[in-house]
């Protein structure tokens, strides 16, 4: 029986978490926010990648990977490529893995263009303006997921 996986994936400029804007985005660093999910991964026994790109063609790939190399959800904090990429929603489409939307801030209560996302009406759930405790919401739900499909 295999271990189950989840994959975190971190948009653009999320690498600058704890200096960019902590007022919308937090005081965490990207590290501690991964090390955080780390720690609850491991207490359920799950697999935890996390993975962080400024480039949506990386992002891409990193997604199609999954179709080899199989994960049983996505936690996905798309930033800046919410608003923008379609080629990251049909890879989304394409592997067939369920995905939770993750946004630090509340997306809804920011610039207008903010408002739009090309992944929520495809994605399990959207979790927006927790800060990092979004990310751990999320993590808790996959996991919960996870152990009631074995």
């Amino acid at each position: 029986m295999r271990t189950p996986a989840i994959l975190v994936i971190h948009g653009p400029n999320l690498n600058l978490l704890g200096t960019r804007e902590p007022a919308h985005y937090g005081k965490s660093s990207l590290e501690d926010i991964n090390q955080n999910l780390q720690n609850v991964a491991k207490q359920h026994q799950i697999m935890l990648e996390t993975f962080q790109s400024n480039s949506e063609a990386d992002i891409v790939n990193k997604i199609q990977s999954l179709v080899n190399n199989k994960v049983d959800y996505i936690l996905i904090n798309p930033a800046a490529f919410t608003h923008t990429s379609v080629a990251i929603r049909d890879a989304l489409s394409a592997v067939n893995t369920p995905f939770i939307e993750v946004h630090l801030s509340n997306v809804h209560a920011r610039e207008h263009f903010r408002h739009h996302s090309y992944f929520s009406d495809i994605a399990i759930g959207v979790i927006c303006g927790l800060g990092a405790e979004g990310y751990l919401a999320a993590l808790r739900f996959a996991i919960q997921q996870i152990n009631q499909k074995q």
